[in-house]
């Protein structure tokens, strides 16, 4: 899917009409990087609860996006099957293979393969997910306005028992200092051991500017996203 018959086509997709649809995770990490005839839309976080209504909200952007864009590039991975079934008609869509944005924020499957080997019960955070609200912290403050403080903190250790080390990764994107403080903290509340992790916009800047390697899925237009898709050669 990824073989083009001719470089010059390559060339064409590198510099044609191009537009991010992303996780708001992820654009963090975009944006940055993004030229400015790069337009750029976020789904909000919260439809990875419910992998169903992502995969609606995507293709409902591929379709509205595809009248405006030749190249839509979309800042998601397999995400729990959500991409599997979406489909594009007369634009490109490039993912990355990836399971999900860890991955992406470390810059390469490989090495995300390689912090799962050293030490699996590690829970990450980036200044995406702080933004978003999603960290044990919030969840946190959450159950506490619903249940009080001890209940939340029970329930908290419960979803943390697997976990021993919070991993903050650092893709050097932005300001980082006041985002390390914040993980830092939530490690100390939640007996977790703070380490922080090198991060890499190596995969990010693939996406936007090449080459689209075996590191991504390159769909062309009438094709359809399968979860064989993600499996690399």
């Amino acid at each position: 899917m990824n073989n083009f018959s001719e470089a010059n086509q390559w060339d064409y997709l590198y510099t044609a009409r191009r537009r991010v649809i992303a996780c708001a995770t992820v654009i963090e990490e975009l944006l940055p990087l993004l030229p400015e005839d790069v337009a750029s839309e976020t789904l909000d976080f919260g439809l990875h609860l419910h992998p169903d209504d992502l995969k609606r909200a995507l293709q409902e952007k591929i379709n509205e996006a595809s009248q405006h864009a030749d190249v839509l590039l979309l800042g998601y991975g397999l995400c729990s099957m959500a991409v599997v079934g979406l489909h594009t008609t007369t634009a490109h869509v490039v993912i990355p293979r990836v399971d999900d944005c860890i991955a992406i924020f470390l810059g390469s499957c490989n090495a995300y393969k390689e912090q799962a080997k050293k030490e699996p019960g590690t829970y990450y955070l980036t200044k995406g997910w702080i933004e978003v609200g999603d960290s044990p912290f919030e969840e946190y403050k959450r159950l506490s306005e619903k249940f009080g403080e001890l209940k939340a903190g029970r329930i908290i250790r419960l979803m943390l028992k697997n976990y021993t080390r919070l991993g903050f990764i650092n893709t050097g994107q932005y300001e980082i200092e006041r985002y390390r403080e914040y993980a830092r903290k939530t490690a100390d509340k939640f007996n977790l051991r703070f380490e922080e992790i090198d991060g890499s916009p190596a995969l990010v800047k693939k996406m936007v500017f090449g080459p689209w390697n075996e590191e991504f899925l390159v769909m062309k237009p009438g094709q359809t996203v399968k979860y064989t898709d993600f499996v690399k050669p």
